[in-house]
């Protein structure tokens, strides 16, 4: 596989685009007086089924096949396991490291009301800093989703754009989740939707770390490792982040059809 300088460069490019989506749903808290939860539920269904089917068809498959090629078929398959489950691990920790009342996956649905239709009383210092930590915890987690996505982009553009596309639907809700305490804290649009565009780009520095640091030492069989680290992570992902946020307002047939629609949608695009 011969990894060059445009494909890195159309995988950041990417990488930057699914993290300004959480900008995006920033701007969207503060011009929706209502949040349409079934969308937002069927949207994140969607985005999970595309991850989980993109992992276990394309990336770990991918990933097995080259290393048993290059292992030999034992050692293949256990060091595309080892890494899958490695990549399970790290984002596990990555939970584990962040405080379980700041961490995006533990926090309870936030209400997507604009701010003046809150009491006078929300604007506090409390508030304030929850939603600066809160920033923060979606930053870090943002952080592995720019390395999976610029791992998808290196083995072929149509799947770069799929994972890339799949993790901009999801970012949209976290902005919005960002805004809205930092906005009941602060009285503030602008810094509000400041820090929530901040949160976003740890993604594009992922994936720019990512190719800086490992691009003088690309080889098929490290492509394949970080293909399996990356299915690992993004399994991770959509079963303890998306599925639960999906379900967060009771529309759980709805995140089972769209589910269903984004594995139905990966498997005819890589089809194709």
């Amino acid at each position: 596989m011969t990894i060059t300088f445009s494909d890195v460069c159309f995988g950041f490019l990417l990488s930057l685009l699914a993290g300004l989506a959480t900008g995006a749903g920033a701007a969207v808290a503060f011009f929706m007086k209502k949040t349409d939860t079934k969308l937002l539920t069927f949207a994140l269904g969607s985005s999970a089924g595309v991850m989980v089917y993109i992992s276990f068809v394309e990336l770990l498959q991918t990933a097995r096949g080259t290393l048993m090629d290059v292992r030999g078929e034992s050692a293949g398959g256990w060091c595309a396991s080892a890494a899958f489950f490695g990549g399970i691990l790290l984002a596990a920790l990555i939970d584990k490291l962040v405080p379980e009342d700041e961490n995006p996956h533990e926090v309870p649905a936030l209400p997507c009301r604009l701010p003046e239709e809150r009491a006078a009383e929300t604007r506090s210092p409390g508030v304030r800093r929850s939603g600066m930590l809160f920033a923060l915890a979606i930053a870090i987690h943002n952080f592995p989703e720019g390395i999976a996505t610029l791992a998808s982009a290196l083995s072929s553009e149509a799947l770069g754009v799929s994972v890339a596309a799949a993790v901009a639907v999801h970012n949209i809700p976290e902005g919005i989740a960002v805004a809205v305490p930092l906005y009941y804290g602060t009285g503030s649009r602008r810094k509000a939707f400041l820090l929530s565009f901040l949160s976003g780009l740890a993604e594009p520095l992922g994936a720019g770390l990512a190719a800086l640091f490992l691009m003088p030492f690309i080889t098929p069989a490290l492509i394949a490792v970080l293909f399996a680290l990356v299915a690992g992570i993004m399994v991770y992902i959509s079963f303890d982040e998306l599925l639960p946020m999906a379900e967060r307002w009771g529309h759980h047939h709805l995140s089972i059809y769209g589910v269903v629609l984004g594995m139905l949608l990966m498997a005819v695009i890589l089809a194709l």
